[in-house]
């Protein structure tokens, strides 16, 4: 599914102008990206949680040389399933 399908089907199942769930998807995403960026964690009661998590410095091999590179830190999003995702998973 890509983000214009998520569109179509949002404002479909909610009665709304695709430009307007155009808004409040981008406005969703917006508002994960900034919190994650501030360091907050995202809890959606049954479908999962948003946190961002730091990755340490490492060594790491150019594949094609086989030099070793500092790989530096980096923070990475994660998402946790909650237990509704899960279930309906199965």
């Amino acid at each position: 599914m890509t983000k214009a399908d998520l569109i179509a089907s949002v404002a479909s199942d909610a009665g709304l102008k695709k430009s307007v769930a155009e808004k409040v998807l981008n406005s969703f995403m917006d508002n994960i990206q900034k919190a994650l960026k501030n360091g907050d964690k995202i809890t959606l009661t049954g479908f999962g949680t948003f946190q961002c998590t730091e990755r340490v410095s490492r060594t790491g091999r150019n594949p094609r040389t086989g030099q070793e590179i500092k790989i530096p830190s980096c923070n990475v999003p994660k998402f946790k399933p909650g237990n509704k995702l899960r279930e309906a998973l199965k």
